[in-house]
């Protein structure tokens, strides 16, 4: 399998096939393909797989593209961003903000994870429930904006706002803390909470999260 993004801030991932690769994404993943791809319909990891996905925001059910010939399968982001592709060792897992996976080599699972944190999984912005891919093959995410990455060393801690944790290794945890001072909670224009990301390991910082969109644009909405 070989695969190009091209596309800048409004990114498409180009996957070559050579016959009989295959490749996995929720269903209606793929945006257009060239050469001859079989596609089939299934639930993807059972009935847990499924109810774990629907979980996470994914659909109930996978598609599974086969190539009968050389071919290309194109997928496009659903927001101006950017498309992020990793590498998972076997058994090797990512945690991921609910929408993020957009498809992914034939031997990687998706399934849902909890957050331990309540304080994380009320605050965070990024819920309870999110998804966890696991290798080994190759995935591919979609992120909001711009993708910052950053190695953290254990114990090593990274403070953003709520919501900009894209995605991150499953050797890193994370929480939130409360702004500290009166004057910063009042007036600060950050919020009253931070997402804290503690390492060993990798996370992905998107630059800006489609909530954050909404809210500049509901202003110029028309009203009735």
């Amino acid at each position: 399998m070989r695969y190009s993004i091209e596309g800048g801030s409004l990114p498409v991932l180009l996957v070559q096939l050579d016959p009989g690769e295959k490749l996995i994404s929720e269903v209606g993943g793929r945006t257009w393909c060239k050469g001859d791809v079989v596609t089939e319909t299934s639930g993807g990891g059972g009935v847990g797989g499924a109810l774990g996905r629907m979980l996470t925001g994914e659909s109930l059910f996978m598609s599974t593209y086969t190539a009968q010939s050389p071919a290309e399968i194109a997928f496009t982001s659903s927001f101006p961003g950017s498309i992020i592709a990793r590498e998972l060792g076997p058994g090797e897992s990512i945690i991921a903000q609910k929408t993020a996976f957009l498809c992914a080599s034939s031997g990687v699972q998706l399934s849902a994870t909890v957050n331990k944190k309540a304080g994380a999984g009320l605050l965070g912005g990024e819920g309870f429930i999110m998804q966890k891919i696991t290798g080994p093959g190759t995935a591919f995410f979609e992120i909001d904006g711009y993708c910052k990455e950053y190695e953290l060393a254990p114990g090593e801690r990274i403070v953003c706002d709520t919501g900009i944790m894209a995605m991150m290794d499953e050797t890193v945890t994370m929480d939130v803390e409360t702004v500290k001072g009166l004057k910063n909670k009042l007036i600060g224009g950050e919020g009253l909470f931070d997402t804290v990301l503690t390492g060993p390991g990798k996370v992905y910082l998107q630059s800006m999260a489609i909530p954050k969109v909404a809210q500049l644009i509901i202003p110029y909405l028309p009203k009735k």
